[in-house]
């Protein structure tokens, strides 16, 4: 129940703090319906290190594209400063 509760708040964090960004935009990994997959990603990682764990989760989920016939790494569609953000929350969450 524990780790569920942890996937829940890691969740809701990433959906608020972490995004897409595209060109001038910027969509939010919750509006995008992506923030679950990554806490998930994150957690089976956490093991690495709050860095190791955010590029690795970043490179293994998959976005498609358009109508799905393409898929991008989220790793290619976050900048390095939403990478660093990503890598605190991590940190935030085994310090707490």
């Amino acid at each position: 129940m524990e780790n569920q509760i942890l996937i829940s708040d890691l969740e809701n964090i990433i959906s608020e703090k972490i995004f897409i960004k595209i060109e001038k935009w910027n969509l939010y990994l919750g509006d995008a319906g992506l923030a679950r997959n990554l806490a998930i990603e994150c957690i089976s990682n956490i093991n690495q290190g709050p860095l190791e764990a955010a590029k690795i989760s970043l490179n293994s989920i998959k976005v498609k594209v358009g109508d799905g016939d393409e898929k991008i790494p989220l790793s290619s569609l976050v900048t390095h400063s939403q990478i660093y953000e990503l890598e605190e929350i991590l940190q935030n969450s085994l310090d707490n």
